[in-house]
């Protein structure tokens, strides 16, 4: 008796073969994983630890603020610009001003000098004092005494003078009368030689003659020089 047993039955495929299933591989699954933990991994360093996007709102105004930022330092600088070219013209000017003001100090000095040898050839105060009455004018002007006093001491003087002047003045009043008042004392100052000149009233219409010049000391009851000058017309 002939052995008897199954097959299985052929059972083709719809494109009329059977096909072996094929698995993705390895190296490309855990490829594809590390891009997908790497970028995951690195946005979150980026939003935790990376600066801060900004909305549309704020970058607008960083913007602003930018233009606003430039805006001001131009017109910074232009203010820096303008004081730099005046700061050039003040010192041009100031050059100018040294200058002359040089010229000018050297001017004084020539004056000084010639002023110097003029007064030393006045002839002395007859009394011999120091400081001495070199020279002197008066004139009656408008009811005031008009005065010009030259007052020097002699060269081998180098200290300060401090003293007062007083102007006695003999004169006389429109009904006839002769009188000699006082006027008032006022201050001198002189090293070598002072020229001091001034107004002062006369009371009462008083027309004067001669004015004795009287020189004190400062804090000095003694005359220190004295003249008496006939007043010009």
């Amino acid at each position: 008796m002939a052995a008897s047993y199954k097959r299985n039955a052929f059972k083709p495929t719809a494109y009329g073969h059977s096909r072996r299933s094929r698995r993705i591989p390895r190296w490309l699954v855990l490829m594809l994983t590390g891009i997908i933990l790497g970028s995951g991994g690195l946005l979150f360093l980026q939003k935790s630890y990376g600066p801060t996007r900004l909305t549309v709102e704020q970058s607008e105004q960083l913007h602003y603020d930018l233009n606003s930022a430039n805006m001001d330092k131009q017109r910074l600088q232009a203010q820096v610009n303008q004081h730099n070219h005046e700061l050039t013209e003040l010192r041009a000017s100031h050059e100018v001003i040294t200058k002359d003001l040089a010229q000018e100090k050297a001017r004084a000095v020539r004056l000084a000098e010639d002023i110097q040898l003029l007064a030393s050839a006045l002839p002395p105060d007859p009394r011999g004092t120091t400081p001495g009455i070199r020279a002197a004018a008066f004139k009656n002007v408008d009811r005031q005494l008009d005065y010009e006093i030259l007052l020097m001491q002699d060269k081998d003087k180098t200290s300060q003078f401090i003293g007062e002047i007083e102007l006695v003045v003999n004169g006389r009043y429109p009904n006839g009368n002769v009188v000699n008042i006082d006027l008032p004392r006022f201050p001198i100052s002189l090293e070598q030689f002072t020229q001091v000149r001034g107004q002062v009233p006369l009371p009462n219409g008083l027309v004067a003659r001669q004015v004795t010049i009287k020189v004190f000391k400062e804090g000095a009851a003694k005359l220190s020089a004295t003249r008496t000058i006939t007043v010009g017309k």
